[in-house]
């Protein structure tokens, strides 16, 4: 049966929605096939649910290729187990919790990686139920600070996650490469571009970790890339850092005047006219050594000052500093932090100060001080001298001031080189479609996953976790494939096969199309037929366009000669095709 317009649950919309950022989000709310709730939250349409379908199909069919299982996990669940792992309290605000009648504690799932744990715990208990790999694709909840872009950065949406169980690393090593060789597949099933990338595991745990990025100008992740082939998104970047140099020849510190220069730029501009460098070379910002105050919150509440030591010519990154001292949360210092430690000087803090310390003795501003890796003993830096318009000249790391370790905050420039030695990098925006973790043992310790291996001897099982981002691939799609009438959507995911308009005002062409729209059931395509009987042709043609199927038929003035006209979306190409050779058209 094909789907009528004239009486199919769809409205579309001329305007667009005002909190629209992205053209996904303004076509597919435009065009019928989701609506908005609340933010980050929408309704799916029938439309909608058609293309998430086909691309759950794609990724079902890949699964069960790659020998994955599908389950369906609720998304309501007890508070106990994600205790137990720690991520009840490593979620913080990102977490959404309530409580039952009774009181008990509940979660939405933001991942499952618990409750699979526990299924297998409840049923597998020998090294011959091994390998094993299952999946589910289920809505998730993360309580988004800022909600955006319409489905791209939602609170709730649909992910395929899946789990592998193994009982040794070797197995481990074999589903992982599977699953990734499956995202592979998906991908490029879908046409969507990608590039794969190191990764951070962050709250999910593991050890090797990869991301699977679309690159985009839109997105919301930094990734880095050089010719050779290195790829990592910028928080599992890591500094190559500069070799240790002597400073057994080096001339001593020096303090001088340096009065109104609070920042970075200022700094330079007044030690080159007061303070010439004697080799004539200009100083510049990565001469300075910049020292940043942190303020972590840790997970009990408790607050904590830190104080970055790095190149000048260098900010801190927000998401590495939330990497390098997760699970704490992150921000600037503030007035009041500074208020409670008089020895930080704005503007002029330092590891060193006239009066003291020397190496090895407390920092001069008793907070922890770590440093960026290209810190390295022998190095040379004007920096703070911890007392109001005073810098110091030529402080020497090892030599005047020490550090309590070092820490990869700093920010990604063009032109670093690649840790892999596979030269300069560039950066790079990509959004997150998918991501892959060896988790390891992690979650098989805290849950008591174990299974009796070939010689009668419980081991710990291996696990891993591959997650897909349903939902955002439809917007990212939807962002891919548009133009300034609507959605033209790939044929792989279209809603419909073809989209069916009669026009006119007598019965010769609603009969002509009912005549199109059996042949090309009869081949298999599936149709959405407007039928709408009083619908001008300026609506029918501006709503097929707007929706996006890709190939579209007119039956209009030529039926009396016997054709139609055969639209492609994508190129604008109209066709006369004899209405008794439609099928064929599409075979």
């Amino acid at each position: 049966m094909p789907t009528r317009l004239s009486n199919y649950f769809l409205r579309t919309l001329r305007d667009d929605p005002s909190d629209a950022e992205v053209a996904s989000h303004r076509l597919l709310v435009r065009a019928g096939y989701i609506r908005r709730q609340a933010p980050g939250i929408f309704a799916w349409l029938p439309l909608g649910l058609r293309v998430k379908e086909k691309i759950e199909r794609i990724i079902r069919e890949e699964m069960t290729a790659a020998g994955a299982h599908e389950v369906h996990f609720p998304a309501l669940l007890p508070k106990e187990p994600y205790e137990l792992t720690g991520r009840w309290e490593e979620y913080g605000d990102g977490l959404f919790r309530l409580q039952d009648r009774k009181g008990s504690d509940l979660l939405l799932a933001p991942t499952h990686e618990e409750v699979f744990t526990l299924l297998v715990k409840d049923l597998y208990n020998s090294y011959k139920d091994l390998p094993l790999s299952i999946y589910q694709i289920q809505d998730k909840y993360r309580d988004e600070a800022r909600p955006r872009a319409g489905l791209l950065r939602g609170r709730e949406f649909t992910m395929k996650d899946a789990y592998s169980f193994d009982y040794t690393d070797a197995g481990l090593d074999a589903s992982y490469q599977a699953q990734r060789d499956a995202y592979e597949r998906i991908f490029t099933r879908l046409g969507l571009e990608y590039v794969i990338v190191q990764a951070d595991a962050g709250a999910m745990g593991g050890s090797k970790s990869e991301e699977f990025l679309h690159p985009t100008p839109i997105g919301e992740d930094t990734f880095v890339r050089s010719a050779g082939g290195y790829a990592a998104n910028v928080e599992a970047f890591t500094t190559t850092p500069p070799p240790v140099r002597s400073y057994d020849a080096l001339t001593p510190a020096e303090v001088l005047d340096t009065p109104d220069t609070p920042t970075i730029q200022t700094l330079v501009d007044r030690a080159n006219t007061a303070h010439p460098r004697p080799d004539g070379r200009a100083w510049t910002a990565a001469d300075t050594l910049k020292n940043v105050v942190l303020a972590l919150t840790q997970l009990d509440g408790t607050r904590e000052l830190v104080i970055i030591g790095l190149p000048g010519d260098r900010e801190v990154d927000t998401k590495r500093a939330e990497v390098a001292f997760q699970p704490a949360a992150v921000e600037a210092a503030t007035e009041e932090d500074f208020a409670k430690h008089p020895r930080l000087v704005k503007g002029y803090i330092g590891p060193w100060s006239a009066t003291g310390p020397v190496l090895g003795e407390e920092s001069s501003t008793g907070i922890r001080y770590v440093v960026d890796p290209r810190i390295v003993d022998g190095s040379g830096w004007i920096t703070g001298a911890n007392e109001h318009g005073k810098h110091v000249f030529g402080l020497v790391a090892g030599r005047d001031f020490g550090h309590d370790g070092t820490v990869e905050v700093a920010g990604v420039l063009p032109g670093d080189p690649a840790p892999d030695g596979s030269g300069p990098v560039e950066l790079a925006r990509g959004m997150e479609i998918g991501h892959v973790f060896q988790l390891g043992r992690k979650y098989a310790e805290a849950f008591g996953l174990k299974v009796l291996d070939e010689n009668g001897k419980l081991v710990t099982v291996t696990m891993g976790s591959y997650g897909i981002g349903v939902t955002r691939i439809l917007a990212i799609i939807a962002e891919l494939n548009n133009d300034d009438k609507g959605l033209v959507w790939p044929a792989s995911v279209s809603p419909f096969d073809v989209h069916v308009i009669a026009t006119g005002r007598d019965d010769a062409a609603f009969e002509a199309a009912e005549i199109v729209v059996a042949s090309l059931e009869a081949v298999g395509k599936s149709v959405l037929y407007d039928d709408r009987p009083k619908v001008s042709p300026g609506v029918k043609f501006g709503d097929a366009e707007l929706i996006g199927v890709p190939k579209i038929v007119i039956a209009g003035r030529g039926v009396s000669e016997g054709l139609v006209e055969l639209w492609d979306r994508a190129t604008g190409e109209r066709t006369p095709v004899a209405i008794t050779e439609i099928a064929a058209a599409f075979s």
